[in-house]
C-alpha cells in the first residue's frame, strides 16, 4: 500500500514516476554523445522525493552514468536537491519551482581525490503533461559554465 502523499510535496507531485527517453551530451573536452535515459522520482510518506537516474548506451546498451539522491521542496517555491555519483561527486543544488518547471544551481559540489574538477552545475527541468525536458550546464576541468546535456523523457509509469 502507497503512503499518503506529505503535503509539501504538492508543489513536485507533477514528477511523480518514471520517466523514459534520450538525450544527447557535449562538452569541449569530450566527444558528442546519445544515451537512453530512465528517470524515477518515488515517495515514501516524507516531505521528499527520492530521485534515480540511470543512463545507457543507445546501441550497445552498456551502462553510461546514474545518479541518486533526494529532491527537497521548501516554503516559498523553493527545492533542494542533494545527489551523489559513481564519478566521485557529491552535488547540493538549491533553486526554484514555477509551476512545472524547476530551475537550480550547486551551492556545494564535493568530491573524493580522484574525481574531475566540477565547479558549478545547473539544472533546468520542465514538465508538460506527460514531457520531460531537461538541460544541464557544467563547468568543469578549466572550462567555463557551458551546455554538457539535454533530453526529453515520457512518463513511462
Amino acid at each position: 500500500m502507497e503512503p499518503a502523499l506529505d503535503p509539501a510535496l504538492e508543489p513536485v507531485a507533477f514528477l511523480l514516476g518514471t520517466w523514459r527517453g534520450e538525450g544527447k551530451g557535449t562538452y569541449p573536452t569530450a566527444q558528442d554523445f546519445s544515451y537512453l535515459e530512465e528517470i524515477s522520482f518515488r515517495h515514501i510518506g516524507k516531505p521528499f522525493l527520492i530521485y534515480t537516474q540511470r543512463t545507457t548506451h543507445p546501441v550497445k546498451g552498456f551502462p553510461m552514468h546514474a545518479e541518486l539522491g533526494y529532491w527537497r521542496p521548501q516554503e516559498g517555491g523553493r527545492i533542494e536537491l542533494v545527489l551523489a555519483h559513481p564519478t566521485g561527486i557529491v552535488e547540493i543544488e538549491e533553486g526554484t519551482i514555477d509551476g512545472t518547471t524547476i530551475e537550480v544551481a550547486t551551492t556545494h559540489i564535493g568530491k573524493t581525490t580522484t574525481a574531475k574538477e566540477v565547479s558549478t552545475l545547473e539544472r533546468t527541468f520542465t514538465v508538460d503533461g506527460d514531457v520531460l525536458r531537461y538541460e544541464v550546464r557544467m563547468a568543469a576541468v578549466g572550462v567555463p559554465l557551458t551546455s554538457h546535456l539535454t533530453a526529453e523523457l515520457k512518463r513511462a509509469e
